[in-house]
């Protein structure tokens, strides 16, 4: 009764934001403030989770929390014993049938080109930033490139220059997610695919280009290949055909929270039957002089702490903005129980999402964090899963002053001083913009895997605002990561979270 007692507080708090020190012995929900209409929404909530067969009508305003805990249980496992009896795990809906098997992971990051490298930077917390001689004459000279990223090397084929640069990190990212998930583009069902690509602004860096042979050298300089580069669904079309998906092909913009967003839309896809394989993720390549200079007007860039190597630096007390950076991260996502018919291995599962609008502002989050704290409790809600399940927290983190104290807030109230331990992989890679929430995610995936959670890069003290979380610094912590929460946060008011579980071991798989 534990775990459900904990569940209905945690309904009571987060969904009618009931004090938690109202909730005592022997006081009502009438009493608590619940209305005829919320009890009913608060049976609903518990019947969604818990998987039982219709709300329980037995439960009114004059019942107490206790009360509520107790049919809960009862029902729960009556539902249990019944499910074991026809030969059923027992499991609710939200650990079994909708489980999202990740079996495959591409990134290019500043951290590396490939999953491995990127990995083994952001373990080792050093930062990537440098002075960027493109951006001279911005009002921030430095960012976090792909170093050494050559399309011709990298992407392949006779002209790869046809692509614009979000799009060669985008094929490059989703060719070696695909090699991890040991699937053939050559002989799947290409109409079962689906790909799913999130990008804040598409081919900003060919637009940015051909605007200016516009303006200095008429119209007869601008390529004919412009819009097929920069329009924002050109690298999910792009990826389709070198992969040969005739699947849904989309494009999510929900600004810095695009790749995230695009791994829910997959999931989607998946549990609604409408593909069997989803190649989601987000790519971006905004380190561009006009994007750098926007974002350093609008007082969101770091100016550097004495040199750009110290400039990213989530959660600490001297945190002035973020890194521009650049990158894609790509993912394999299969039903469950597909991938186990293949004999695949499960990097991760995909075990709950959530998503919510702050309706606040257009580019500060929302003061009391209300609507992240509301897209956690979907997430894991959905998972089956309580706050203290979570053992690790890939913070949206970006550095700037605003965002790390709202997002701190939210977790130090969720999940306490004892919470999970948070990190901000910021710090090495900067902020990849409409990829970070699949970079990050990938990188999520990459700690429930190897039990391990990266360093927050240049963290040296917390805040006031930063204080009440347990920000991994120095060095990585080994770690058992049973249940790990990604939360992406974008312009416009975006949360998207994610939550990821170990995969079950699956007997003579193959990658």
């Amino acid at each position: 009764m534990d775990t459900v007692h904990a569940y209905v507080t945690t309904v009571l708090t987060d969904k009618f934001e009931v004090p938690s020190e109202e909730i005592r012995p022997g006081v009502t929900l009438t009493e608590l403030g619940l209305d005829s209409l919320a009890v009913t929404e608060l049976l609903v909530t518990l019947q969604e989770h818990y998987g039982t067969s219709a709300p329980d009508d037995a439960v009114t305003g004059e019942a107490t929390p206790e009360d509520v805990v107790g049919r809960t249980g009862e029902r729960a496992a009556e539902r249990s014993s019944a499910a074991c009896r026809a030969g059923d795990t027992g499991v609710t809906a939200t650990r079994s049938d909708r489980a999202v098997a990740v079996t495959g992971v591409g990134l290019v990051t500043p951290a590396g080109v490939g999953a491995e490298k990127t990995w083994q930077r952001v373990c080792s917390g050093l930062p990537t930033a440098a002075e960027d001689p493109e951006l001279a004459g911005a009002p921030v000279g430095f960012s976090c490139r792909v170093d050494g990223f050559d399309p011709r090397e990298h992407v392949g084929g006779s002209q790869p220059w046809r692509y614009d640069r979000f799009t060669q990190f985008a094929l490059v990212a989703a060719r070696e997610a695909v090699r991890d998930a040991a699937l053939d583009p050559d002989t799947w069902d290409g109409a079962r695919v689906a790909v799913v690509l999130g990008s804040a602004a598409g081919g900003v860096t060919t637009y940015e280009e051909q605007h200016h042979r516009l303006r200095t050298s008429g119209h007869r300089a601008v390529s004919p290949l412009t819009l097929p580069a920069f329009l924002p669904n050109m690298a999910a079309g792009q990826l389709a055909i070198d992969l040969g998906v005739h699947g849904p092909a989309l494009q999510t913009g929900t600004a810095c929270a695009s790749g995230a967003t695009a791994l829910v839309t997959a999931a989607m896809l998946l549990e609604s039957d409408a593909c069997d394989i989803a190649v989601a993720g987000g790519s971006d390549a905004m380190v561009t002089p006009m994007c750098a200079t926007a974002f350093a007007r609008a007082g969101a860039l770091s100016r550097g702490h004495g040199g750009p190597a110290g400039a990213s630096r989530p959660f600490d007390a001297a945190r002035d903005g973020f890194v521009l950076a650049e990158g894609a991260g790509l993912l394999v996502l299969e039903r469950a129980a597909d991938a186990a018919a293949r004999r695949a291995s499960p990097q991760a599962v995909l075990a709950g999402h959530g998503s919510t609008t702050d309706a606040h502002h257009a580019v500060a989050p929302r003061p009391d964090g209300r609507c992240l704290r509301e897209a956690t409790r979907q997430a894991l809600a959905r998972a089956g899963a309580a706050y203290g399940d979570v053992d690790h927290v890939n913070a949206h983190g970006t550095g700037t002053p605003l965002n790390d104290s709202t997002e701190a807030a939210v977790l130090g109230e969720l999940f306490g001083p004892e919470g999970p331990a948070v990190t901000s992989t910021k710090g090495v890679t900067g902020h990849t913009m409409g990829a970070a929430g699949a970079v990050e995610a990938a990188l999520t995936v990459l700690a429930v895997r190897r039990q391990t959670v990266p360093p927050t890069a240049n963290f040296d003290r917390a805040d006031d605002g930063t204080s009440g979380i347990d920000v991994v610094h120095g060095a990585a912590r080994q770690r058992p990561v049973e249940l790990a929460v990604s939360n992406s946060c974008g312009f416009g008011g975006h949360n998207v979270v994610l939550v990821f579980a170990p995969a079950p071991t699956v007997r003579g798989a193959r990658r």
